[in-house]
């Protein structure tokens, strides 16, 4: 693995991202494969196709209003657009010229990229670095409306795994996990979002 990249479920098609939510979000999205209220169209969603970062983070659908963990599939051209207009959370030396450039861009950005510490299955943090992607609140409408295939309720499935876990069957567990491999993207794209 490189130090940062994208690892995800994906098809021709399609790529699955995670997000975790309360029961009053999550049901009506995956009834309609798309979000409705009371989620949040005034402010930025965030979206990561790593599925055990995001069982770190929602504590495998414990944490509170995050006990449903859902698995959005995106049309992948929607996708790869919305990390062209990536811009960086950190002005990352490798990409920008100067903190100023940064500042601007970031200023002005649609989509936020951040780059957090890969998972282990035992929750222990990797070297390796997985990405979390921003849709702005500029971009929401179409998230919501065009990006979306399909919203899949993977709360049973966490549940599975969480208690083969905690049973200390880690081979059985980890034989459920979603198969997560390297997307690839175009050279421009790479180094604009920081894949080194």
């Amino acid at each position: 693995m490189r130090y940062q990249e994208i690892r995800a479920a994906f098809d021709s098609e399609t790529i699955t991202v995670y997000q975790a939510y309360n029961k009053g979000i999550a049901l009506p999205a995956i009834k309609n494969n798309k979000f409705e209220k009371p989620f949040s169209f005034n402010r930025m969603t965030w979206i990561k196709p790593s599925f055990l970062w995001l069982m770190e983070r929602s504590n495998w659908g414990n944490k509170s209003n995050q006990d449903y963990i859902l698995g959005i599939k995106i049309k992948r051209p929607y996708w790869d657009k919305a990390l062209s207009m990536g811009v960086l959370t950190d002005p990352d030396k490798h990409v920008y010229s100067s903190g100023h450039e940064w500042e601007q861009k970031f200023k002005e950005a649609k989509v936020h990229i951040q780059w957090d510490p890969e998972r282990t299955l035992k929750g222990g943090k990797l070297q390796e670095r997985t990405i979390q992607v921003g849709i702005s609140r500029f971009l929401i409408e179409a998230y919501n409306n065009e990006w979306i295939s399909e919203i899949i309720d993977l709360t049973p499935l966490v549940k599975k795994i969480n208690a083969l876990r905690k049973a200390g069957k880690y081979k059985e567990a980890k034989r459920l996990l979603p198969i997560e491999k390297v997307y690839p993207l175009d050279d421009e794209t790479e180094k604009r979002i920081g894949i080194r």
